[in-house]
């Protein structure tokens, strides 16, 4: 299933909305890129770079930049998704009767909604019509924005609602440095995605607490049987957590300086309060608002996932970092692998 003209929309111009834009217009296809607030707009349009979220990164002239939704997805052929989570499904709902009927849509959102704990695929297939909600994709993967735009190899995983889905967008998105591998995993991908963002805050509370590469490297171990916890339970693939979309894009989240979860969960560690933290971020960390909704999730499907409720006590509750790490060393001792299985 190949899109048959290449004009691409691309909604949300942050960091990763406007590097995904970048290098699908680099590639030659004529990339609409909209951003929700004028003034950014005109700035990007005007100065060929978003100096507010991607500064250094040259924009092509087959690049336009709008704030008129409409005037961004009439007549495209593919349109990606890259708003934060607690806009995607207003925004996808505002868009959605321009867009045209054999359009492809997939979303490059790592969140799960708070209100009704669904992944993004899952807004989509509830809020686009019968034909589209059949054309929808994921990608994900360990994939720095600011790395992307600088054209530094990267490595992704596309899940389809089908296989030809997974493969359109493979073939839109793949570059020399951009590597796209395919799946119909999308409930995995999603998961992946998301939670490693919970797990990333973990992680930089550990950092921010003074703590070694020994917790980090427990944190991503066992974080990662959170996720195939979570991940079995909702029905989705094991092997997609070991690949791109699980244990590369947790590894990238939890070590990496670029990784504004990492960043929440550092300040935290270091004593600063979480409105604090966040009134100084320009950019959104998924993991905060996200660790609700997994918190939730786990509670549903009566899953443990022990990682993710300190997170959320701190985040929510008022739980101090190192009581936090305290109660996780505490826990009953258990065997390794009946736990990565039942819990």
């Amino acid at each position: 299933m190949k899109p048959d003209h290449q004009t691409l929309a691309v909604i949300g111009a942050g960091s990763w909305g406007t590097a995904l834009a970048k290098l699908l217009a680099d590639k030659g296809a004529a990339v609409r890129l909209w951003a929700r607030r004028p003034a950014l707009a005109q700035a990007i349009d005007r100065d060929r770079e978003n100096r507010d979220y991607l500064p250094g990164a040259p924009l092509p002239g087959n690049l336009f930049v709008t704030s008129d939704l409409t005037q961004a997805v009439a007549g495209a052929c593919g349109v990606v998704m890259v708003v934060p989570s607690h806009g995607f499904r207003p925004q996808l709902a505002a868009l959605a009767p321009f867009l045209d009927p054999s359009a492809l849509l997939v979303s490059a959102v790592k969140g799960v909604e708070n209100d009704t704990l669904c992944t993004m695929s899952q807004v989509m297939s509830q809020v686009l019509p019968g034909p589209l909600a059949g054309r929808i994709a994921v990608l994900a993967g360990p994939s720095f924005a600011r790395e992307v735009a600088a054209g530094q190899p990267t490595a992704v995983t596309v899940a389809g609602a089908s296989l030809d889905i997974a493969r359109a967008w493979q073939r839109l998105f793949h570059t020399d440095r951009f590597r796209v591998y395919t799946s119909t995993d999308l409930i995995g991908l999603e998961l992946g995605g998301a939670v490693k963002n919970v797990v990333a805050i973990a992680a930089g509370i550990a950092d921010g607490l003074g703590f070694g590469t020994n917790t980090r490297a427990a944190l991503i171990t066992r974080g990662l049987a959170e996720i195939i916890r979570l991940g079995l339970a909702m029905g989705a693939n094991p092997l997609t957590f070991s690949g791109l979309g699980g244990l590369g894009d947790l590894v990238l989240t939890c070590t990496g300086d670029l990784s504004r979860n990492r960043q929440v969960g550092l300040a935290l560690g270091q004593g600063k309060g979480l409105a604090q933290i966040l009134a100084g971020m320009q950019m959104v960390a998924e993991g905060v608002r996200t660790t609700r909704s997994i918190y939730q999730l786990a509670a549903r499907h009566r899953v443990e996932m022990p990682i993710t409720e300190q997170v959320y006590r701190v985040l929510y509750e008022g739980q101090r970092p190192m009581t936090a790490v305290q109660e996780l060393l505490a826990r009953e001792g258990k065997d390794e692998l009946a736990v990565a299985a039942v819990g």
